[in-house]
């Protein structure tokens, strides 16, 4: 089964960096590299400390790890993302978590489906304000050019570069540690793929099944693949949708995409509350009871799959314990994606 599901992904495995260390479990695909930005240890690692960097915002304060928390998924926990000057963002932060297999890298914009791409925006963008750092370039970068960890981390990552301290080289240095973050140890994958069949509950056994059925739940046709994540975008009957949450219309103009968000992967879903694009859903429990229900509101461009389901309170426990399976512990706390500055064993240079 695994096998079938990454056939789609062999061209993908082919460009991927070879002399980079991915430590994934046999049988999973590789990331897919770009040609122009490709994977070294010491790349990753100075992504590492950019990414965890304060300086990186206006306040001095803020970094990307403060809105993407190793310990939830790389999400914040919070239903409405908030800058470095206080503002609240329409919508939620987005795991980081395999982001490197996700085709389109935000909730409703399908045109950013590069990492290098999407990093200038936080950083540089204004609508709303992230990191702030518009008009601030040349501040952090000298204070980047001065920090003796960058000194030594920037020529090895990007040895034979004559102009070392650039946004481009910080976005792709931040690209490709974000790129590093896999997850695929968690029970499901010891069960599903590891022939552990004890790894998991006999609830969240059967909680899988109903998530394949196409009859009972039928959760997979918009979680699809050993990711979970289908990478399309669907109305749900969340929320009335106005401005500026109204999904993939905001890109197109177009009245039937009003409402329609990327369905993320539901990888470590157990603690990446709260739910949907706008937080508007607190736990699992209510998430089943929306899809249970058919959607909470009607909308002319939701989702035909979404019915009515007829699901017993001990199917949607099932359900949810089976979700608890997708978590990979070992993810939210290996070293390898931890802040370095609080960790005492990080190498500044890896070797």
């Amino acid at each position: 089964m695994l096998e079938r599901l990454t056939l789609g992904f062999a061209l993908a495995a082919s460009l991927t960096g070879a002399v980079f260390d991915w430590d994934i479990p046999k049988g999973f695909p590789r990331p897919a590299v770009p040609a122009d930005n490709p994977m070294s240890a010491e790349k990753v690692e100075l992504g590492r400390y950019l990414f965890y960097d304060g300086r990186m915002s206006v306040n001095g304060k803020e970094s990307c790890g403060t809105c993407h928390r190793q310990e939830l998924a790389f999400t914040d926990g919070r239903g409405h993302a908030q800058g470095a000057t206080g503002q609240l963002h329409p919508r939620g932060s987005m795991s980081l978590v395999n982001v490197a297999y996700v085709p389109a890298l935000t909730w409703a914009n399908p045109t950013i489906t590069s990492l290098e791409q999407q990093m200038l925006i936080p950083m540089l963008g204004e609508e709303p304000i992230e990191l702030g750092l518009k008009g601030h370039e040349k501040e952090f970068l000298d204070a980047v050019r001065r920090d003796s960890v960058y000194q030594a981390l920037f020529p090895k990552a990007f040895p034979g570069v004559s102009d070392l301290y650039t946004f481009p080289n910080v976005a792709k240095a931040i690209a490709a540690f974000e790129r590093s973050i896999v997850s695929m140890r968690s029970p499901y994958d010891r069960y599903r793929w590891g022939g552990d069949s004890a790894a998991i509950s006999d609830a969240a056994k059967r909680g899988e099944i109903l998530f394949f059925s196409s009859e009972r739940a039928g959760c997979f046709q918009c979680h699809a693949g050993w990711n979970f994540s289908s990478g399309a975008f669907f109305n749900t009957g969340v929320t009335t949708y106005t401005a500026p949450n109204r999904g993939l219309f905001e890109q197109t103009g177009r009245t039937e995409d009003i409402g329609k968000f990327r369905a993320p992967s539901l990888r470590n879903i157990a603690i990446t509350a709260p739910y949907m694009h706008d937080g508007s859903l607190a736990t699992l429990e209510e998430v089943i009871q929306h899809y249970a229900a058919g959607g909470k509101l009607d909308h002319p461009n939701k989702s035909h799959i979404l019915r009515r389901l007829n699901l017993s309170d001990t199917d949607k426990h099932d359900l949810i314990e089976f979700l608890k399976s997708l978590t990979d512990e070992e993810m939210l706390h290996d070293s390898r994606w931890s802040d370095p500055r609080k960790d005492t064993a990080a190498h500044v240079v890896p070797e």
